[in-house]
């Protein structure tokens, strides 16, 4: 947890993904993390709760955490989740930060973005907790796990992916697809990355382009990731090794050729 620097006008930036407290400076980690694959976001003016009126403009990542984890909504092309979809509860949310919260308020669990207190959050069958989690028929992605020792501790993903695509930075929109083989390989070795978290990965790949990338899984739904070829690093909190930055970058280029940009 980090407690969250007090400002009169505070905007977190949904623009990169890339995954912190529910509000930050400029760029809070899960805006960070996640604004590549997450668009949704509002902003409130928060009331007065104290002797001193709280009168930043926070725009708050829809995150929520419990465990110690922190989830992001998954906005990725994603169906709703059915309720034959629903596991065991595994948490309630406790405080709804939106129209309650001020920029000094430091995320704990049972918090979340736009959440009621008293919401149910279930598991996902098909998926650990550690990983995903469903409130209101939405999908809720971990963004940190401070548990996890690799990517695949991260991301339960192993034997359910589908392709791996390369993405536009833009508009999210698709440009093709990795080859068959390179999808297998690109999971294979991205699982087995040692889990550092986001902010290791940002100090060196803070100013950087980046490549984004969708993981389609055979149930229909995906995730985002972004990487920074030349900091070798992933948002989701890995750095990579040359044999994947090899792929990574030729499949891009072939993809892209084909593509005629």
């Amino acid at each position: 947890m980090k407690k969250i620097k007090q400002t009169a006008q505070i905007l977190l930036v949904l623009g990169l993904v890339l995954t912190g407290t529910a509000c930050g400076p400029a760029v809070n980690r899960d805006g960070e993390q996640h604004a590549a694959s997450e668009t949704v976001t509002a902003t409130y003016r928060v009331p007065k709760q104290s002797a001193e009126p709280c009168l930043a403009e926070i725009e708050w990542v829809d995150f929520l955490m419990i465990n110690d984890i922190r989830y992001v909504r998954n906005n990725e092309e994603t169906k709703e989740v059915n309720p034959g979809q629903l596991g065991a509860e595994v948490g309630r949310v406790e405080y709804m930060l939106s129209d309650n919260a001020c920029t000094d308020h430091v995320t704990k669990n049972g918090d979340a973005a736009f959440l009621p207190a008293g919401t149910v959050i279930y598991a996902l069958k098909g998926y650990k907790p550690e990983f995903r989690v469903a409130v209101n028929n939405k999908i809720y992605e971990v963004s940190e796990n401070p548990n996890a020792a690799t990517m695949g501790d991260l991301l339960d993903i192993e034997g359910k992916m589908e392709k791996v695509s390369l993405v536009s930075g833009k508009d999210g929109s698709q440009i093709g697809d990795f080859s068959e083989e390179a999808s297998s390989e690109f999971i294979r070795d991205l699982l087995i990355l040692k889990y550092v978290g986001f902010d290791a990965v940002y100090e060196q790949t803070k100013h950087e382009n980046s490549v984004f990338l969708r993981v389609q899984l055979r149930d229909g739904t995906s995730l985002r990731l972004v990487y920074y070829p030349k900091g070798n690093g992933f948002s989701a909190g890995a750095f990579g090794t040359e044999r994947l930055r090899t792929l990574i970058m030729s499949q891009r280029a072939q993809i892209k050729a084909a593509a005629g940009l």
